[in-house]
């Protein structure tokens, strides 16, 4: 089970980061006068996005988190029409809506249930694989599938946990 997370972990770890370098080159502050690894700059400009924007943060996490489970479910199940973009479900579209479209796609699953994470865990490391082409797009989602497969449910609800986070400093910029 540990070998799944770790591979869960580090394909999140190698994706999910690259386009967050720019924060580094663009800051002119004195509180990082000393060389860091990669993993301490993402941190360091997570904690400052979250310190700077921290209600903003909060209030966007549930709906990341709901546009994520929604966006994989109508993928799955086709229970709504039109095939939204993730961006749209987070920026523009009202925050009941997008519930209720959630809550119809889930059927009799609950927000809490296994289905919902992994629905939940697809569609946020879908965005996070977004900008690699294709093939590799789709082999990456393989591993995920692999990996999520051999996670407790705590795991994934964790690893979910993260993503979401990240995502929504993303959508903070």
């Amino acid at each position: 089970m540990k070998i799944g997370l770790k591979l869960l972990l580090f394909v999140f770890t190698c994706y999910a980061f690259p386009s967050q370098a720019w924060w580094l080159t663009h800051t002119n502050s004195s509180v990082f006068t000393k060389p860091v690894n990669p993993n301490d700059s993402d941190k360091a400009q997570s904690e400052w996005l979250k310190n700077r924007f921290s209600k903003q943060h909060q209030q966007l996490i549930p709906i990341v988190a709901v546009a994520d489970m929604f966006f994989s479910c109508n993928q799955a199940r086709k229970t709504d029409k039109a095939d939204y973009q993730l961006s749209y479900l987070i920026i523009e579209m009202d925050k009941n809506t997008l519930a209720e479209k959630l809550a119809n796609c889930l059927g009799d699953d609950t927000m809490q249930s296994d289905v919902a994470l992994n629905f939940g865990l697809f569609g946020c490391f879908h965005q996070q694989l977004a900008h690699l082409p294709k093939v590799e797009r789709e082999q990456k989602m393989h591993l995920v599938k692999q990996a999520m497969s051999s996670l407790s449910h705590e795991e994934r609800k964790k690893s979910f946990t993260q993503c979401v986070t990240q995502q929504s400093i993303h959508y903070l910029k």
